[in-house]
């Protein structure tokens, strides 16, 4: 047995791997390793880590650096080449479209086989479907006959069966955004939830507009009715002043055994698509409320005049209504998960698309010690995967840097690490990640994109 542990390192240094991150410092938020170590890479999946130093075909110095976990953002409204370079960039290996899902889910994720620079995944989305079937004009979200017109039953049942296909294509559980939907009776919802619970699969939910309390209470007791598991997006920007009362009652639900889980962006603006139902009501704000309004195009606030013009035209709009000391509870909250709701057209969108994970590493961590690095990493990595592994196997191979679980990496400068994106000009990539990794692929390479990778695998329930 002597013998055995003696030949064990031996072993590994004689072996020859395809890549070798040499003394970094390796953060793994499931086992708890916090210390210098070499890791070995063989194909697509980590096969090493050691003390001992290992020989590799391709040498990477890692010293001073981090190694982590390739992060994972559940919440990511940019799916196409830009978004996925942004993500890469802020150390993300594996980007997903949860909250407002898609639908149909094949030809979706047809579109992105062997094309991607991360990994990709959806789920089936309440809001795509009920547009499809009720003839709404919008993009992303609605923006007239899905959200202005109450669905008939021969309707509900079109836009069941299509998340129902959705699912059984392998969708990471059911996307909804009730407050784009504003005309989907309660029964509506329920019976969604319903549908959700004989997968066995999340529903990553957009509460209702309006008082918090009431929304995460109907969103709750149909997760307890129905008995399916519930995902309550961006909590920091649906309670604002009422973060804390939204954590009490998200614990309280936890506490009583419901599976309900939550997530949060590092930033005290919001965004969305003006001409949404989100913004049915502001035809006759205060100037100031209009004046809380950022155009991202043109970087100019708004004014009433404006805001009538950008709604009938149609794009996304920042508002600001947040404060810095409700971020930060949410952020270093133990529960909450790091998601950044983000999406990039053309160079023009939201900060948090960018600079999320950068943002809470940097600022929220280093500079304002609001949680620890280890807790920083787990809530960008295991937290998201651990919320998929029930239903999806890949994702018991993610967020983890351990042998057999795959190449996804971020290998960042703990002491530079930060985001540069701003609302005014967001398209700036975060510093600090110098190497990030998709199953044993380079997608970042000493701080610069690799062109023409496409390690990115589609992500479904199976």
């Amino acid at each position: 047995m002597r013998f055995l542990l003696w030949l064990i390192p031996s072993l590994l240094a004689a072996q020859n791997y395809d890549i070798v991150l040499r003394g970094g410092r390796v953060m793994d938020p499931e086992s708890g390793m916090n210390a210098v170590r070499n890791v070995g890479i063989t194909g697509k999946k980590i096969t090493a880590i050691s003390t001992q130093p290992l020989r590799g075909k391709t040498e990477i110095d890692a010293a001073g650096l981090v190694v982590a976990p390739g992060f994972i953002d559940l919440h990511s409204h940019g799916q196409d080449a830009e978004n996925y370079r942004y993500k890469a960039m802020d150390g993300v290996t594996t980007a997903l479209e949860l909250e407002a899902g898609v639908s149909p889910v094949s030809q979706w994720y047809a579109a992105r086989e062997g094309k991607s620079l991360i990994h990709f995944g959806a789920s089936s989305g309440h809001i795509a479907a009920r547009m499809k079937v009720m003839g709404d004009s919008g993009g992303l979200l609605p923006r007239d006959a899905a959200m202005n017109r109450v669905a008939t039953a021969a309707e509900q049942r079109t836009i069941e069966a299509a998340i129902q296909k959705g699912l059984d294509e392998g969708g990471l559980g059911m996307g909804m955004g009730i407050t784009y939907t504003p005309t989907a009776s309660a029964d509506e919802i329920l019976s969604l939830f319903y549908l959700a619970a004989k997968f066995k699969r999340p529903v990553f939910v957009h509460m209702r507009a309006g008082n918090v309390i009431t929304s995460i209470q109907e969103v709750v007791a149909d997760a307890a009715a129905a008995g399916a598991p519930l995902h309550i997006v961006h909590l920091n920007s649906a309670a604002l002043g009422k973060t804390p009362d939204a954590l009490r009652m998200v614990e309280g639900a936890r506490a009583r055994g419901l599976d309900v889980t939550t997530e949060a962006y590092p930033y005290t603006a919001s965004m969305t698509e003006i001409a949404s139902a989100a913004y049915s009501d502001w035809d006759n704000r205060r100037p100031e409320d209009y004046a809380r309004l950022l155009w991202p195009i043109t970087g100019e606030r708004l004014t009433r005049e404006t805001f009538m013009k950008y709604r009938k035209q149609g794009g996304f709009v920042a508002q600001f209504g947040n404060t810095e000391e409700m971020v930060r509870m949410a952020i270093a909250h133990a529960m909450v998960m790091v998601a950044s709701d983000g999406i990039m057209e053309n160079g023009k969108g939201h900060p948090r698309a960018v600079g999320t994970f950068a943002r809470v590493l940097g600022k929220y961590s280093r500079e304002e010690k609001a949680l620890t690095l280890m807790d920083a990493i787990r809530k960008s990595s295991l937290m998201p995967a651990r919320r998929l592994e029930t239903m999806s196997a890949q994702m018991r191979q993610k967020g983890r840097v351990k042998v057999g679980a795959d190449a996804d990496l971020a290998v960042f400068d703990a002491a530079r690490v930060i985001d540069k994106a701003t609302y005014e000009n967001a398209a700036q990539y975060s510093e600090g990640f110098r190497y990030v990794l998709v199953e044993g692929t380079f997608v970042v390479r000493e701080g610069k994109l690799q062109e023409g990778a496409a390690p990115g695998q589609g992500i479904r329930a199976k």
